[in-house]
């Protein structure tokens, strides 16, 4: 690595990391501007409020990083090309492809941090952010969920028609027993609360309609048989409360293995909503390659010296950052309905921006 190349890598990286704290200073401002009639209204202290600050504030930088690595490229480049840096290097005898090296390898540096810290280390973080955005500010959106079907074992399917996530309690509960998608057995109650002490559900006015066997399952330590019905009943399943949780967005507090798990748990029980998590996976595998392209075409847009300063080549980039924005926000939503798969959301932004940097390496005069 030669002098020139820890020049550059060391102008990117300084700058990169003073951009990332400057808007996120302006988003947290903007943050406490808007929440702090809620803080004033839950009666929060001021430690509590920090807590909830030292986890937002490592969301919002990997939330930004990649588009924050574009403005940032734009910048120093288009600094070292109106200081004629850029052209003296190219006359020195360094080739275009060359003059890249430094930009790349500061780029592995910043998507691998980005890809670690979005990938493991954030989740953990965004598990105490989401618990405190639930408690105090969408308290509306989390109480209940209705017609929730699932498979909970093999050729097991459960069924609530109204779960309340405050209460925990469901109504209208139904569990059948297939074999050879023929029904064999069912239970049923009129509605089956969580008992947070014994870690068991208590079904509430069940009834046991025996169709090709007896159901027998095991309560207090005794295998009963329900060929019958009751008042209460505590039985264990493999589902908890946690499962019915009707959050939103709940897998940014989940690291990229506990995605794996919930993707593989959800299409086994034949959950709506799976290719949101996909989507977020892979999108998570694509940032590192986001910034890779990012950076070619920051380089690509802002080497050439401007007689009218860094301000249209700085323009610019916002220009295309919002455009990149509005693309990979579009993908993303077709995704999450369906109507694109995950992986082709995440990878197509990169897809048609490297496109585009390659016309320009080819085309555009540097």
């Amino acid at each position: 690595m030669t002098i020139l190349d820890r020049y550059i890598i060391k102008k990117i990286l300084t700058t990169f990391f003073y951009v990332v704290l400057i808007l996120v200073a302006i988003i947290t401002v903007i943050d406490v501007t808007e929440k702090i009639d809620k803080f004033v209204v839950n009666n929060l202290n001021t430690a509590r409020i920090l807590g909830y600050y030292a986890d937002f504030i490592p969301w919002i930088a990997g939330l930004i990083s990649p588009i924050t690595v574009f403005i940032t490229i734009v910048y120093v480049t288009s600094r070292m090309a109106a200081h004629t840096e850029i052209i003296a290097i190219l006359s020195s005898g360094v080739s275009f492809k060359r003059l890249l090296l430094p930009y790349f390898i500061a780029a592995m540096i910043i998507g691998g941090i980005s890809f670690y810290l979005n990938g493991w280390v954030i989740p953990k973080s965004n598990r105490e952010r989401i618990e405190f955005e639930l408690q105090y500010f969408k308290k509306a959106n989390i109480t209940n969920r209705s017609n929730i079907h699932m498979q909970v074992e093999p050729n097991v399917y459960l069924f609530i028609q109204n779960f309340s996530s405050q209460s925990q309690v469901g109504h209208q509960f139904t569990l059948e027993r297939f074999d050879s998608n023929r029904l064999v057995e069912k239970l049923t109650a009129e509605n089956i609360q969580w008992d947070t002490a014994k870690r068991k559900w208590t079904l509430r006015y069940w009834k046991h309609k025996p169709i090709d066997s007896i159901f027998r399952i095991r309560s207090k330590g005794a295998v009963i048989d329900l060929a019958s019905h009751g008042d209460a009943l505590d039985t264990t399943l493999t589902v908890t409360p946690k499962d019915f949780d009707a959050t939103d967005r709940g897998y940014d507090g989940m690291t990229i293995h506990e995605l794996t798990e919930q993707i593989e748990k959800m299409r086994f029980r034949g959950s709506t909503g799976v290719e949101v998590y996909e989507t977020e996976k892979q999108i998570r595998y694509a940032i590192p390659f986001t910034i890779f392209v990012l950076v070619f075409m920051g380089v690509l847009v802002s080497s050439r010296k401007s007689r009218g300063g860094t301000g249209f080549q700085i323009a610019l980039g916002f220009l295309l950052s919002f455009i990149f924005i509005l693309f990979f926000t579009m993908t993303r939503t077709f995704a999450e309905t369906g109507a694109l798969p995950p992986f082709l959301a995440a990878w197509l932004p990169n897809g048609a921006f490297i496109i585009i940097s390659l016309g320009m390496y080819k085309y555009v005069p540097r």
